[in-house]
C-alpha cells in the first residue's frame, strides 16, 4: 500500500486526516497519462468535420424551404457530435488532450465557444468537483444538487418543493440544459478570480461574434432554429451522462472525516457500460471510475487502461437499461448508505 497526501487543507490536523493509503495497483494508472497529439488531432477531425457538415445540411434544409422536420432529424446526429466535442473540451480542461499546454488552451477556447462553456471558469468548478465529489461537507461545485434524507425532511416546504422540481427529469434534462448553457455559463462561478472572469467575457464575446456573423450570412432566425435544438438536445444528453456517472443505485457519499478518494472514485463513480456507438459519441466517459482515479488520462486511453488493470474491470457496470431506474433516486440516506427515492407523502384521512 502507498501512502499519499491528497488535497491542500489549511491546518496540520486536516493534513493528517487526509493522508490516504492508496492500493498497490494505483501507480499503474500513470502509465496511461501521456497524451498523444496525433490521436487528439484525429478526434478533432472525425468530430468537427461531420459536425460542420451537418450544420451546412441543416442550413440548406431551411434555406431550401424543406419541412423543419428534416432539420430536426439532422439535429439528432449533430447533437451527438456536440456531446463528443464537449468531451474533447473536457480533456482540454484537464490538460490531457494534447501534449502541449498551449494546444490544450487554444482548442479549449475553440471548443468552449462551440459548447457554450468557458475554459477557465469551468475548469475552476470542475477541478473542485474532482477533489470534493461524494464529500457531504463539500457539496456545491459541479454537482447535481443532492440532499440527504435528514436534510430534506428538516427543510421548509418551500425548499422541499424547489428540490423536487429541480430533480424532476423534465426540469433537470429539459429546462436545465438550456438554462445551464445559455444563461448559467454566461456568468462566472462564485468566488472566481479575474482570470476566470476574463475567460467568461472572452467566451461570451466569441459566442456573440458567431451569432453576428451567422446573422449576416444565414439570418438570425435560421441560426436559432438550428443552434437552440442542437444545444438543448446535446445539453440534455450531457446532463444525463453526468447524472448517471454519480447518481445510481448504491453509490458512495461520506462526511469529510470519513471521505476516501479511492472509494469516491470506485464506488461513487459509475462504470456506465454503453453500446459501442454511444460510447464513441460520449468519448469513453462511461469509464468514469477511471477518470476519477486519474483525471489526466485522456479519453482515448481510458479503454486501454480499463483492459490493462483487472481491478478496474471488476467493478459492476451500470447498463443503459438499468440506468433508466436511477431517476427515481433523489436523496442520500446516511443511515442505509445508499441513494433512495423521495419519501412517500402521507395523505390525510377525511
Amino acid at each position: 500500500m502507498i501512502p499519499h497526501e491528497s488535497g491542500t487543507p489549511g491546518n496540520d490536523e486536516d493534513k493528517q486526516a487526509l493522508v490516504r493509503v492508496w492500493p498497490d495497483w494505483y501507480p499503474l494508472l500513470k502509465t496511461f497519462r501521456n497524451p498523444d497529439s496525433r490521436k487528439a488531432i484525429r478526434q478533432l477531425i472525425n468530430t468537427l468535420v461531420p459536425y460542420c457538415c451537418l450544420w451546412y445540411l441543416m442550413i440548406r434544409s431551411i434555406q431550401s424551404g424543406h419541412s423543419y422536420t428534416l432539420t430536426l432529424i439532422l439535429v439528432l446526429p449533430a447533437s451527438a457530435f456536440l456531446v463528443r466535442l464537449f468531451i474533447l473540451f473536457h480533456d482540454c480542461v484537464h490538460g490531457s488532450f494534447f501534449e502541449s499546454k498551449g494546444a490544450n488552451t487554444f482548442f479549449g477556447y475553440l471548443l468552449g465557444m462551440l459548447v457554450f462553456t468557458s475554459l477557465d471558469d469551468w475548469r475552476f468548478s470542475h477541478l473542485r468537483h474532482h477533489v470534493s465529489y461524494a464529500n457531504l461537507d463539500s457539496r456545491g461545485f459541479g454537482d447535481v444538487w443532492t440532499m440527504t434524507v435528514k436534510e430534506f425532511e428538516e427543510s421548509p416546504k418551500r425548499i422541499q418543493l424547489q428540490y423536487r422540481l429541480y430533480r424532476h427529469p423534465m426540469v433537470l434534462l429539459g429546462l436545465g440544459a438550456l438554462f445551464n448553457f445559455l444563461l448559467s455559463n454566461r456568468l462566472p462561478t462564485r468566488t472566481v478570480k479575474r482570470k476566470e472572469r476574463m475567460s467568461i467575457l472572452f467566451t461570451n464575446l466569441l459566442i456573440l461574434g458567431i451569432f453576428l456573423v451567422a446573422s449576416k450570412f444565414i439570418g438570425w432566425k435560421t441560426y436559432l432554429l438550428i443552434q437552440l435544438p442542437v444545444l438543448g438536445l446535446a445539453g440534455a444528453a450531457g446532463i444525463w451522462l453526468f447524472y448517471m456517472q454519480h447518481q445510481f443505485e448504491g453509490g458512495y457519499w461520506a462526511r469529510k472525516s470519513q471521505w476516501e478518494p479511492i472509494r469516491a472514485a470506485m464506488e461513487g463513480s459509475s462504470f456506465y457500460k454503453l453500446p459501442t456507438i454511444l460510447n464513441w459519441f460520449s468519448g469513453n466517459i462511461g469509464y468514469h471510475h477511471i477518470h476519477h482515479l486519474n483525471p489526466r488520462i485522456p479519453n482515448y486511453r481510458l479503454r486501454q487502461c480499463f483492459d490493462a488493470i483487472p481491478v478496474l474491470r471488476a467493478k459492476e457496470p451500470l447498463t443503459l437499461i438499468k440506468s433508466l431506474s436511477s431517476f427515481r433516486l433523489k436523496l442520500w440516506d446516511e443511515v442505509r448508505q445508499e441513494m433512495v427515492a423521495f419519501p412517500v407523502r402521507k395523505t390525510k384521512r377525511p
